[in-house]
This record gives structure tokens, sequence and C-alpha cells, in this order.
């Protein structure tokens, strides 16, 4: 196995998101989202793009299933700060107060082609 995800629904509190984006969402105090639950390379393929890979593949599932499961971001919990320096590089942001939850917007991977 070279590499893995894992991609589950979610919801995320209104109130977590950023002002600006807040304001673009209907009223409700959750709104749904697709969680990256896992998502690793092995080892062996470190430095080799594998983890970009990997999550574009798994950005690109979200947002075909986002067409029908009415998903307005992706959601990730990062194990480390390796981890979250990956998520930030991709046009993640930081989700609500959390240190290692991140997100992007359904219309930001739309922008990605």
């Amino acid at each position: 196995i070279v590499g893995y995800y894992t991609l589950s629904a979610f919801v995320v509190a209104l109130s977590d998101l950023p002002p600006k984006l807040a304001s673009k969402m209907p009223r409700y105090p959750d709104l749904p989202a697709i969680l990256i639950g896992r998502l690793a390379r092995s080892l062996e393929f470190k430095g080799r793009g594998v983890g970009e890979l990997v999550l574009v593949d798994a950005l690109k599932r979200a947002l075909v299933h986002s067409k029908q499961i009415a998903a307005m971001a992706v959601v990730a919990d990062a194990k480390d700060d390796a981890a979250l320096a990956f998520y930030l590089r991709f046009g993640f942001a930081r989700l609500g107060d959390s240190a290692s939850r991140v997100f992007i917007p359904m219309a930001t991977i739309g922008q990605l082609g």
C-alpha cells in the first residue's frame, strides 16, 4: 500500500467558520461537511509527492460526492505539526479555536481544477 485515506460525513458548526465565509452560508447551527478521517502514505515513499497525490485524490472525490450529499467543506485533523503544515500548504485553514482541525471549502476545491 502506497497511500490511503478515509472519507465520512461530518458537520461543521457555523460559529467555527471565519465570519466572511459564515455570512455566505445558510443560517443552520451545523453545516454538512466531509471528514478526512485518515490520510497517510508509506514511509517507503516519503519525499516523492505521494502525500500530495493522495490528498488531491481525496479532495476530488469529496468534491464529486459533495454534489450528492451537500457538503460545504472538507475537514481534517492534523495529527502533528508536520501534518498541520502539510494541510496549510494546500490551502486548508484552521477551523474554529482548534489547534489541529483544518478545513477547505468545496468552492475552493472546485477552483483547483
